[in-house]
């Protein structure tokens, strides 16, 4: 999935099992972000970071939605354990992941496995991909993703 692109519908449960569809959001910002697993080190930071600065997306019009082969009561716990203000969805078959291309081969201590890619889709009011992230680092993450938030909405998208 590249800039440009129709993003890819879907609908996945939050950490009730109340289902979620992409385009339930049309005529809204989507920052769309996967990563790895609940509860991890850089995974808690990013949905810490995204919890903090929501506001400042949602004054843009946007919503934070992430997405993890986690599933729902992982979420549950991991919302609860972190105070987390953002959507948590759960695609634990990993199809979404594999359909935005966050779904790869990974390698770890010279193993190879296949796991999420953390990565980022920024998608406009209409449902297409406005910006790529892929393989995010955490530190500075957020801060980018409102910034090139704010210099599109500035320019006119």
């Amino acid at each position: 999935m590249k800039p440009g692109d129709e993003a890819v519908d879907f609908c996945l449960p939050d950490y009730e099992g109340k289902e979620h569809c992409l385009h339930d959001f049309r005529g809204k910002w989507v920052v769309l972000y996967f990563y790895p697993k609940d509860n991890t080190s850089g995974c808690t930071r990013e949905a810490k970071e995204f919890t903090e600065m929501k506001d400042k997306f949602e004054k843009l019009n946007a919503v934070i939605i992430g997405i993890s082969k986690d599933s729902p009561r992982s979420h549950a716990r991991f919302i609860e354990k972190h105070g987390l203000d953002i959507l948590l969805l759960s695609d634990e078959n990993h199809e979404i992941l594999e359909k935005y291309g966050a779904w790869g081969k990974k390698k770890s201590y010279g193993r190879e496995y296949f796991g999420t890619i953390r990565s980022t889709f920024l998608i406009d009011p209409d449902g297409k991909i406005v910006h790529v992230w892929p393989k995010v680092r955490v530190s500075g993450h957020v801060e980018n993703v409102l910034k090139k938030l704010e210099e599109v909405i500035e320019n006119g998208y």
